[in-house]
């Protein structure tokens, strides 16, 4: 990895975005998903059973029919039927980023012109989950060998096996509703979201497990991932095919949804209205847990206590969610009280509908210092990680403490759908907040960092948050986002609505001697959108901050929309064709609906951020 710097050219090239732990726990972690990998697979192995065996590419695509013994036969509407065929895999094909994938994973598909999309969407998915097992298969190989292996490559190796879990889980989810879909004529907005937001986390999921593989300590003479990136990639093209095909399904407005809505499904008010409110939450949050986010203090009839004084049920936050009950459909509380609690800690993907309540912001404190230079990746390094669904925190700091000379150092970690965090704070330096895929929302929060502190893959709303930049090293440049959209038609990115951008209480009064970007594009359709936000004079002119050259400046989407505060003026902001000033409200509407019907609805379940003050 290059110097943490977002000083372009050279800052950052190659970033690593995998995880690791140290050591010891690395064994552990690394025996059991060998051990529970295949219990995934055999699990999944139903919703996939019509997975077929790859084939060659090709273009031209031919139809024979055979007799008994395998021999091409005469066939009376041969022409018609290549004809239909081949027009079939034109049609599916158009638009898809990786073609002759396409093409060779449809034509094999029988009756391919009679068959609606949801059924072609549903083969190639299966195929995808095909290519999952056989790249988890492999890593699992190299993992086994007992030499010829760096501590970096392993760990790195082992986050690719648990984030292939991850992505045949969510195949199987995105097949499952699918298949619960393909009889409808016409389909709604919500279908397509849900599978849409599965399929985008899958895709992240691959270059996660690849990006392990770069930055410090990583392995430079390639002994690793040129032998595992090409299956890796294989399953990237398939479900971006597949993300591709869903966007031109046909669509019907949700009966909630006005003529001229300006929001997106899944965070209105209960009567269907744009959130106005300061303490409004996302509709997918339950009455309970809106009594719950908003109560003060310690709540009441808590399922377990954490208490390093020992007054609680456990004195670590780790053991706590040990406890907690798998695959919970009742919301599980474990109040954690005042206190610093040095611990790393995983809310795996089996711990769901788990909640953590702190006495407060800095009061409640979970601390770790892993980070990219001492060894682990990215994706391990968060000192709180969350995988399981429905997760929700108040009233607590989550904190990376190895400092700004660490390079990427994560202190909050979320894959995690439908997750929502209210009056917690987050406080590192490089890579503070990894929203790294599925639904998010953050209402109140704070966050502290330096470099990219707010990045990831997620669809992440950040309503009425403050984001503080710190003081950076020597030589170093601030960026608050680095958002990380690999495809055009994942429905992912960061939105900032209201909320401000400030100097931390270390920068302000050396402000003038560091320069600070809003964000700057890690992946090439990187996608981002500050609104009603109010930018302090830290804010540099010119807004946004290259990654690399000319990288991704006419790919991304970053937009503007009645911002305030002295760092707000767009008069001097980059000029790239990404970059975009919303003036008015029909701006923005064309933005919403553009989105909307397309498919790309990245902010299906979060409250869209410049439609309140529209006239």
């Amino acid at each position: 990895m290059p110097p943490p710097s977002p000083s372009p050219p050279s800052a950052r090239a190659a970033r690593s975005r995998a995880a690791s732990k140290l050591p010891l726990t690395a064994t552990t972690f690394l025996s059991l998903s060998i051990l529970l990998l295949p219990l995934g697979f055999l699990a999944t192995h139903k919703a996939f059973s019509a997975a077929t065996a790859g084939h060659h590419h090709r273009e031209r695509v031919l139809l024979q029919v055979q007799d008994q013994d395998g021999v091409s036969a005469p066939n009376a509407n041969g022409n018609a039927n290549q004809d239909e065929h081949a027009a079939a895999v034109e049609r599916h094909c158009a638009g898809t980023l990786h073609r002759a994938v396409c093409v060779s994973t449809v034509s094999a598909i029988p009756g391919l012109a009679q068959k609606p999309v949801w059924d072609v969407i549903s083969m190639v998915v299966s195929r995808a989950a095909a290519a999952v097992r056989a790249s988890a298969s492999n890593c699992s190989s190299y993992l086994a060998r007992p030499h010829g292996l760096r501590v970096r490559d392993r760990l790195a190796l082992a986050d690719c096996v648990e984030l292939l879990g991850h992505t045949l889980s969510q195949l199987a989810t995105a097949a499952a509703e699918l298949e619960s879909r393909a009889a409808d004529e016409e389909d709604d907005d919500d279908a397509v979201a849900a599978v849409q937001t599965v399929l985008s986390a899958a895709l992240t999921n691959q270059y996660t497990c690849l990006d392990g593989f770069d930055g410090p300590s990583a392995s430079e003479d390639g002994r690793v991932r040129p032998y595992i990136q090409g299956r890796i990639y294989h399953v990237a093209h398939l479900v971006s095919n597949s993300l591709a095909m869903l966007r031109r399904l046909p669509r019907r407005r949700n009966r909630k949804q006005g003529p001229r809505r300006s929001t997106l499904e899944g965070y209105d008010d209960d009567d269907g209205r744009v959130l106005r409110r300061r303490r409004g939450f996302p509709s997918w949050v339950s009455p309970g847990d809106r009594r719950r986010m908003l109560q003060q203090g310690a709540p009441v009839g808590a399922d377990l206590v954490v208490a390093k004084d020992g007054s609680g049920n456990f004195s670590t936050v780790g053991e706590a969610v040990a406890a907690a009950p798998n695959n919970s459909v009742a919301r599980f509380v474990i109040y954690i009280k005042a206190g610093g609690y040095f611990e790393n800690v995983e809310v795996g993907s089996e711990k769901t509908n788990l909640m953590f309540v702190g006495d407060g912001m800095w009061r409640t404190v979970i601390k770790a210092s892993r980070n990219v230079v001492d060894n682990s990746t990215t994706f391990r390094s968060a000192t709180l990680a969350v995988v399981g669904t429905g997760f929700l925190a108040r009233d607590l700091t989550v904190e990376n403490a190895a400092g700004p000379g660490k390079h990427q150092a994560v202190a909050l970690r979320v894959n995690a759908d439908l997750s929502a965090f209210y009056r917690c704070s987050f406080a590192g330096y490089q890579d503070t907040l990894y929203a790294h895929s599925l639904r998010q929302f953050y209402r109140d929060c704070d966050v502290y960092g330096t470099v990219d502190f707010v990045f990831g893959d997620a669809a992440a709303v950040l309503q009425g948050c403050s984001l503080y930049a710190r003081r950076p090293d020597p030589g170093q440049k601030n960026a608050v986002t680095a958002q990380g959209r690999e495809d055009p038609n994942q429905n992912t990115g960061i939105v900032v609505q209201g909320g401000k951008v400030a100097a931390a209480a270390d920068l302000a009064p050396v402000q003038a001697n560091f320069s600070t970007f809003l964000g700057r594009p890690w992946k090439q359709y990187s996608r981002t959108v500050f609104v009603q936000t109010k930018m302090e004079s830290l804010v540099h002119p010119r807004g946004w901050l290259e990654w690399n050259g000319t990288f991704a400046l006419d790919t991304l989407y970053y937009a503007e929309y009645m911002n305030r505060g002295p760092g707000a003026n767009t008069s001097a902001r980059v000029a790239w064709p990404g970059y975009h000033v919303l003036t008015n409200a029909t701006d923005a509407d064309n933005f919403t609906v553009l989105n909307f019907v397309q498919g790309d609805l990245w902010l299906n379940a979060t409250p869209f951020p410049y439609a309140l003050g529209f006239s």
